[in-house]
């Protein structure tokens, strides 16, 4: 059984909760990052014997459309997976069974789910540190539950999933989605160009490095998790939606884990 993380991290935490996932499972897992210009995705094969973590981030209770549409490329071939929405510590919403959905129609057996708590993308304070150790502990054990739940299920049924589908938190249909915050450049800004070169959705023209194609931008929020002088963000903006979200984010929010 191959293990696969398949990722959208824009700015890292995702991915830290993918691998805190997988930290007792095998050091030969294959890691596929879906947060990338489409000239350099590049799809896993994936075979039915495998276990594949699928993780994304919410935003406003969904997961990017960017996404979903890029998931939807994979063959599954009937393999096991479990989907992970990952927070910042606000809410998940319909971010799970919206995962859920796309994975079973391109052909996985969703036959575990976890809502985790990372760093907010945009206000920083909340969530921070997150996933901390005490998450990473929780996590690891759980992904050998869903190890061995994997393992379990392809001795018994060669592979075949007779269980219920996960009953999962969430609406269908969906919340309406949202768009931005989008970020730019402030006065300071260098032109160095390492945003445009990490932007998945080439939002950032190196014409006008400065600006941002609102047509193109997910407010992904990879390009200010990567400029070298912190010189991009939503500025004022930052103080307004830090101020709405400090009832709901302050809390500190605990893992959820279906099985």
């Amino acid at each position: 059984m191959n293990i696969h993380l398949i990722t959208f991290s824009p700015t890292g935490g995702t991915r830290r909760v993918s691998e805190s996932l997988c930290k007792a499972l095998s050091d030969e897992s294959v890691v596929t990052e879906l947060c990338t210009k489409p000239q350099n995705l590049s799809y896993p094969d994936i075979t039915a014997d495998d276990l594949v973590f699928i993780s994304m981030p919410v935003y406003a209770g969904r997961v990017p459309a960017l996404a979903v549409e890029r998931l939807k490329g994979i063959k599954a071939n009937g393999a096991k997976c479990a989907v992970v929405a990952v927070y910042g510590n606000r809410a998940y919403e319909d971010a799970l069974v919206e995962m859920q959905d796309t994975a079973t129609e391109i052909g996985f057996q969703v036959i575990a789910a976890v809502a985790a708590i990372a760093e907010h993308s945009i206000c920083r304070m909340y969530g921070t540190g997150r996933p901390d150790e005490e998450d990473a502990n929780e996590l690891a054990s759980f992904g050998l539950d869903i190890f061995n739940k994997a393992k379990e299920m392809t001795n018994q049924t060669n592979g075949v999933q007779t269980s219920s589908p996960l009953a999962l938190p969430g609406n269908r249909p969906y919340k309406e989605g949202c768009s931005g915050p989008y970020p730019t450049a402030g006065d300071a800004c260098t032109e160095c160009g390492t945003c445009a070169d990490a932007c998945p959705t080439g939002a950032i023209s190196f014409d006008n490095l400065k600006g941002v194609n609102t047509e193109l931008c997910i407010g992904c929020m990879r390009c200010v998790s990567v400029c070298p002088i912190h010189e991009r963000g939503i500025g004022d903006r930052l103080n307004l939606l830090a101020a709405h979200l400090k009832p709901l984010c302050s809390e500190r929010k605990m893992n959820e884990l279906f099985l």
